[in-house]
């Protein structure tokens, strides 16, 4: 994996330039421990949970707890997975252990399961710890109550239906919403709003939901009805053939699709989302990564713009810290130590906190200023038996504990000081998705499951020379937003000197407006022509 942090020679420097990287939200927020506005009572770290469907018993609970409070963790994060007998092969092979049979799960989302999350987050407000909530269980996001009409769909394919086979209610089946359809939203998010009214009492917390995993790759083109209709009303012509014939070979109506699919996207799934977390008296946490849309637009959305490692290398972070500073976001918050020494199940429990340390300060050099550690697995007391398979150790009789405490009180250190520190940055980059779009998938090596095309972002780099000018990203949507005053290029809470443009391809609706701003005063350096990306060209 590659480190953009590696080309400085000075990594404690590295720090205190990226702890710029953020500023002012204007949610309300609570005031921390140490004077800092934050999402979060502390800014020390905050563990993903992992809750398997077995019976959750509050003496458990309150024992894990009182252990995450006495190594310093500043929260928790419920996330909700399978029975651990659903992957018995996998752990047997992978840990020798054998987990029976287990039927004694609260059902999900009954009153029995609504009352022990309630308990969990009113003993948290007790010992001070922030509780947030994965939003359903498991990834991407499903529902027990999805019908056909409502999940997702692929071109070509009426018989497809995504599948959930890792949540709480396995063997029962969990079909994956269709993310084009606000209407399957709100039938996915009925009930469990419902069921999680008793715990969003109290503290405030986030309802958090994960990466875009839905299956967009050379064969599987995400469709949905009336799309044909729409994306000829848009674009002035029919799609039907370019997608009978591969959509993939056709660049420029590539582009085209991308673009409504971001539409759909974004107004199906992202925004009410957002707006059903405000409902529920929540925050809004999101990992946009992936997603099918121009994603600095869709991250500055949420409340609180979440990236991930080491299943992602550390310079995607930037992408969402540029997001949050141009969109005045205080937090960027970071799933982090995901398969810290590969997948799955490398190392688990014999980790090495100089390694974590090493991870993390990438992060915090890409602008990460909150952290949820992957992560701590439910266990009864006295037992340290079930683990989460792709993930990094955080429990009692783990290689990690006896650091623990220090270690997490760095992690607050630095995560406080971020918090408070202003943005600065000389450059604005234009973003290369236009480029992303029109290169279509990423090279066979680079591919995984749920990873496939060159616009998602995964690998890119400001250019080396811009080293020292502490470069962020910028895109259309922000230069749109930005007005030129006083010789800077200012948006949200950003302030540039220059843009600097080298990418192949430029909507021309970011040409429009670069030309605007060039006429304006604003310095602007462009390393090469770009040419229109789409099938309708502009004459001008």
């Amino acid at each position: 994996m590659y480190f953009y942090f590696v080309k400085w020679k000075n990594i404690g420097l590295l720090l205190l330039l990226a702890a710029t990287i953020n500023s002012c939200s204007t949610r309300t927020q609570v005031k921390s421990e140490d004077g800092v506005n934050s999402f979060y009572p502390s800014t020390k770290p905050c563990t993903r949970w992992w809750w398997f469907a077995t019976e959750i018993k509050k003496s458990d609970i309150k024992y894990q707890l009182d252990w995450a409070k006495t190594n310093n963790f500043g929260g928790v994060e419920i996330a909700w997975v399978y029975p651990l007998y659903r992957y018995q092969s996998m752990y047997a092979r992978g840990y020798g252990r054998h987990y029976p049979k287990d039927t004694t799960a609260q059902k999900w989302l009954s009153p029995a399961w609504s009352d022990v999350v309630a308990y969990t987050k009113l003993y948290s407000d007790s010992i001070g710890l922030a509780c947030d909530f994965s939003f359903g269980s498991a990834w991407p996001v499903a529902g027990e109550n999805i019908d056909k009409g409502h999940s997702s769909q692929i071109y070509g394919d009426s018989t497809f239906r995504q599948l959930l086979t890792f949540s709480w209610a396995w063997p029962d089946t969990m079909y994956v919403i269709n993310h084009l359809d606000k209407e399957a939203f709100e039938l996915f998010s009925e009930p469990i709003g419902a069921a999680l009214q008793d715990a969003l009492q109290g503290s405030k917390s986030a309802l958090f939901t994960d990466s875009w995993e839905i299956k967009l790759n050379g064969t599987n083109k995400i469709w949905t009805a009336g799309f044909e209709g729409t994306f000829k009303e848009k674009f002035g012509y029919d799609i039907m053939p370019y997608m009978d014939a591969g959509l993939d070979s056709f660049p420029d109506v590539r582009y085209d699709y991308m673009l409504l699919l971001d539409e759909y996207v974004t107004d199906g799934f992202y925004k009410p989302y957002v707006q059903k977390c405000k409902e529920l008296g929540a925050w809004s946490r999101v990992q946009c990564l992936a997603a099918p849309t121009d994603v600095m637009t869709t991250y500055s959305l949420v409340d609180i713009p979440e990236t991930e490692s080491m299943l992602n290398n550390p310079n995607y972070s930037r992408v969402v810290s540029s997001a949050a500073c141009l969109s005045s976001k205080k937090v960027v918050s970071s799933e982090t130590f995901t398969c810290m020494y590969g997948f799955p199940s490398t190392y688990i429990g014999q980790e090495q906190t100089a390694d974590l340390k090493m991870v993390a300060d990438a992060m915090f050099a890409h602008g990460v200023n909150q952290h949820f550690y992957h992560g701590m697995p439910y266990n009864p007391e006295g037992s340290d038996t079930n683990t989460f398979f792709a993930t990094t150790y955080f429990g009692p009789g783990g290689s990690l504990e006896p650091e623990l405490p220090v270690f997490n009180a760095y992690m607050e250190k630095v995560s406080g000081i971020m918090q408070q520190g202003k943005t600065y940055s000389d450059i604005a980059v234009y973003v290369p998705y236009e480029d992303g779009v029109m290169q279509g998938a990423y090279p066979p090596e680079r591919q995984r499951v749920w990873v496939w095309g060159e616009y998602e972002l995964r690998y890119i780099d400001p250019a080396p020379e811009l080293e020292g000018y502490h470069p962020l990203w910028i895109n259309r949507h922000f230069l749109e937003q930005a007005v030129y005053r006083d010789g800077k290029l200012r948006v949200g809470d950003a302030a540039f000197t220059t843009l600097y443009i080298d990418v192949q391809y430029m909507d021309i609706r970011a040409l429009k407006r670069i030309a605007e701003l060039a006429k304006q005063g604003l310095p602007i350096c462009i390393k090469q022509d770009v040419k229109q990306p789409g099938r309708a060209k502009s004459k001008s």
